[in-house]
């Protein structure tokens, strides 16, 4: 089945941008490991670079979907980190939208989780059957604990 997923999405690399942020949660501070720092603050990180690049190739409007999290205060502190992160970004009158889907009934949500899957076996793992697939759109992959020595657990 996974076989299958991955060459339709491989057909369709051309209309795909995949960012990625990976994080060893072992190297996590104290400080920041409590999900409501720890998730706002690296999806800060990765939108930031998303959006710097977006912005200088001209996009007018920015739409970023979420799947829906159930958990209220968790959602809150996720759409409260792409607003911080969005409006210090953009330039003055750029719009936005945030918008949130249930994964199971949003195709662009289920390309995202399988090629984070991929990248998560990748690192992982070392397992890069399905990685490989997609790495001709995998625009960065960035390791933001990399120089990180310490592990909290």
């Amino acid at each position: 089945m996974r076989r299958k997923v991955f060459e339709l999405i491989a057909g369709h690399l051309g209309s795909l941008r995949i960012d990625s942020l990976i994080v060893e949660k072992a190297k996590t501070g104290p400080a920041l490991r409590a999900d409501e720092a720890f998730y706002p603050k690296m999806l800060g990180y990765l939108l930031r670079y998303v959006v710097e690049r977006e912005v200088v190739n001209g996009v007018e409007e920015l739409i970023v979907i979420t799947d829906t999290i159930p958990v209220q205060k968790k959602r809150k502190a996720v759409e409260k980190a792409i607003k911080s992160v969005l409006a210090a970004m953009l330039p003055a009158g750029m719009r936005y939208r945030i918008l949130h889907h249930a994964s199971r009934s949003h195709y662009g949500l289920q390309v995202a989780d399988y090629c984070n899957w991929a990248v998560f076996r990748k690192w992982q793992r070392g397992e890069t059957e399905f990685y490989d697939q997609i790495k001709p759109a995998l625009r960065s992959e960035f390791d933001i604990f990399r120089t990180g020595v310490t592990y909290y657990y």
